[in-house]
């Protein structure tokens, strides 16, 4: 695959599923990239793997979501010993590695869902920052399990991704009012929960995610409430 074959993949897949993450696409992208590939050895896959995943990386989606995924997927299909000497089978076992890789990430939202319905309790008012799919996916799980509750979600300029959210969060019949990004220290002590989503989580268990997260933080930390 060219590199606008591997961007009109990617675009394609991210395309034809609203919810699917830029990552996930990307790994996707990668799966197909492998399959089609006419390197002959696994150095040289390797290295066409890595100007792949750069050129999906400088599309115009999450930079941290999609190099991160990549990073992780290109270590799970590679470290592992591959005793086969036939080339072409070492290709087929690493397509069949990326696609179980697929499926965990791709699970993962069910799980972390599962795990964060319990703390959301009936009658909460809850602040989101900008747009998550898994977040979302969370308070609809909450709704199906007929909890009450009310959502405030920034606006998260410069790109208002927070109107994204709030559609979303509608036609999921989830309460939701769209607050201005500086409104956030006077909605706050109406605030029971905060979530927000993560582009990339770091080793020390930080995480990267949309501008403005910081000043949110601090004003939650600074809360009396």
């Amino acid at each position: 695959m060219e590199s606008d074959e591997i961007v009109a993949f990617f675009t394609k897949a991210m395309d034809d599923d609203p919810d699917l993450s830029a990552a996930i696409a990307a790994i996707q992208t990668l799966i197909e990239f492998i399959k089609l590939s006419s390197a002959d050895t696994l150095v040289e896959l390797r290295e066409r793997l890595k100007r792949a995943i750069e050129t999906v990386t400088n599309t115009d989606s999450s930079v941290t979501s999609v190099s991160s995924g990549c990073e992780l997927f290109l270590r799970f299909i590679t470290l592992t010993a591959l005793d086969q000497t036939d080339f072409q089978q070492c290709k087929k076992i690493m397509v069949e590695r990326g696609k179980v890789f697929l499926e965990t990430v791709a699970s993962s939202r069910d799980k972390i869902a599962k795990l964060a319905v319990p703390f959301i309790t009936d009658g909460a008012t809850i602040l989101l920052h900008s747009k998550s799919r898994v977040i979302l996916h969370t308070l609809v799980a909450a709704a199906r399990a007929n909890k009450r509750f009310q959502v405030y979600v920034t606006e998260s300029c410069p790109d208002r991704s927070g109107l994204e959210m709030q559609r979303r969060l509608h036609q999921a019949g989830v309460p939701c009012t769209l607050i201005l990004d500086a409104a956030i220290g006077y909605i706050m002590e109406k605030v029971d929960l905060v979530m927000v989503g993560a582009e990339g989580v770091v080793e020390s268990g930080g995480i990267i995610n949309k501008v403005g997260q910081r000043a949110l933080w601090r004003v939650e930390e600074l809360s009396t409430r």
